[in-house]
Order: C-alpha cells, then structure tokens, then sequence
C-alpha cells in the first residue's frame, strides 16, 4: 500500500514510517523543509514538501495515496484552537480527496478530551461540556467521512506517549522538577494518566490503516491508568530531588500554567475493545520504566 504520512518526521511519524515500511508498504511523507525530505529520503521515504495548511498539497498527497496517516499538529498551545482550526480543515480536505474510496484514512486524536474521572473506552464521546476540546470536532469528521464512502478511523493517544527522544508532557515536566528541586503532583496523586509506548503507538496505527472500520474510535493505550504520584515519585528518585505534593494553586506556579491543569486530569482509559478488533498487544516497556531507565534524565 502507498501510504501518505503527514507528521513523518515527528516522534510518533517516525515509528509509524518505520512500522509501515517494515511492513512492507511505501511511505511518502509531508515534509515541512527540504531538510526535512532529506531526512526522510535517507530511509527510502520519497516527500511532498509542505505543510498542513497547504490545502492543495494535502489534496494531492492523499489522491495519489492507498490510504492516509494523519499525525501533525502544531503543539504551540498559546494558540491551541487556532490550531485545531488548522487542523480541522486538513482533515476535510484529505477526506475530500478519499471521498468515494473506501481507502484508509487513520488520523490522531487523544484520551484526554473524554469524561475526566471515569474510565474512557473506545465508545466514550468527547466531553463537551465540562471542558470544550476545540479537537473535538476534529474526531467528529470520521464519522461524516465514513458517510461519504471514506474508511476513516481515530486513533486515541493516552496524554503521555512515550520513548527515547520524547519532548513531551513527561519529558516538560521533568525539566520543570530539574529547575525547581522538586517534582510535584496535585493533592494526594492519586488521578491517573495511561501511557503508551511510542513503538506500540505506531503498531496500532498501522493495523487501523490496514483492518479500521469506518467511524472506529481506537484506543493506543498500553497502561490504563499510572498514579501521578507514582510518576512525580519516579521523576524525583532519578533526579535526586523530593517528590512533592501541591495544591491546584501551588501547581500553577510550579508548573508555570497550563501544565497544572494537564497534571491535574484524572485521565483512566481503555483499550480492551481496541485490542480484541485489531488483535493489538502493547508490548514495549512502561512509562515508569522508562523513566527509571533515564530516558528523561539523561
């Protein structure tokens, strides 16, 4: 299968290039620079230079494509629903481009726009009222592209995905205990985030490009749900620094703003319907593990 993968050369787009290549599929990816392509053509990956508002591009990448990967985003979050806009409208225009196909087209979506404090399965909707994911929407298109003759499915990633060379919640805010001497959690710690792997991540998004059904909302957790205590603790012993417990407002100036409130989300989530469907196992090491390894203190 020709696969058109845009976010290629992020963090998950490159174990998802590799998983589909050790496939045996063809990969063309979106490349936002020539440097970028070069990188991509140093694995045998041919590009499309552009990026995801050059609607035209996107266009062209999924008619000449077999099916569609759909990973990047713009994680600038002072300009959050900005762009969800931005991505919004890529995804509309990929699909335009399917329409009518029954090819594949898998984009990324997350576990933390469901219900807080209740376990998130692959049937939940995004949670709409309590705190508007502007996101959401974005999920919603798969079902209007399956109407319209389009294999479209999603993705749920868990908060944390992780792996060597991870720059993300994990990896911010143990810079943030590097800096401040301590490693904090909200109250007693006990709300929870799932985890998964980065390698498990790219599996499951390639066997939903292969085997989804249309409208499938897929679940890439490999652990349900981690105690953030237990994350702050393990943090704290490989830096050497305590591990601390601190109010709502405590955390807000520990964790200069809006990661408070990421700390803060009691996140539970499933992946049993995800796994019995698409015959995915999560087999790589745990978040804890990993941090215990050094993969975000080194």
């Amino acid at each position: 299968m020709r696969v058109f993968v845009t976010g290629a050369t992020g963090f998950i787009g490159q174990a998802v290039v590799q998983e589909l290549l050790d496939a045996g599929h063809s990969v063309v990816g979106l490349a936002r620079s020539e440097s970028k392509a070069e990188e991509l053509r140093a694995k045998g990956v041919k590009s499309i230079l552009g990026s995801i508002e050059d609607i035209e591009t996107l266009k062209r990448g999924a008619s000449e494509s077999d099916g569609v990967i759909h990973l990047a985003f713009n994680h600038d979050f002072t300009k959050f629903a900005e762009n969800a806009k931005v991505e919004y409208d890529a995804i509309v225009a990929i699909g335009a481009a399917l329409a009518g196909s029954n090819r594949p087209f898998v984009i990324a979506s997350g576990t933390m726009m469901l219900t807080k404090g209740v376990l998130g399965t692959e049937d939940s909707d995004a949670d709409l009222v309590s705190f508007p994911n502007p996101r959401a929407p974005n999920e919603g298109e798969i079902t209007k592209l399956a109407a319209q003759g389009v294999r479209a499915s999603a993705v749920r990633l868990t908060p944390t995905v992780h792996g060597d060379d991870d720059h993300g919640f994990i990896y911010m805010i143990t810079q943030i205990a590097r800096a401040k001497g301590e490693s904090a959690y909200i109250g007693d710690g006990q709300n929870k985030w799932p985890a998964v792997h980065r390698y498990d991540a790219a599996r499951l998004f390639r066997l939903a490009l292969e085997k989804g059904e249309p409208g499938a909302k897929y679940h890439a957790v490999g652990e349900q749900g981690i105690p953030m205590k237990d994350i702050a603790e393990a943090i704290g012993h490989e830096l050497g620094v305590p591990a601390v417990s601190k109010t709502f407002e405590e955390a807000q100036v520990h964790f200069n703003g809006f990661m408070a409130f990421a700390v803060s989300v009691d996140n539970p989530s499933s992946s049993k319907k995800t796994q019995e469907q698409l015959r995915w196992t999560p087999s790589e090491r745990g978040l804890v593990a990993d941090i215990k390894a050094g993969v975000y203190t080194k």
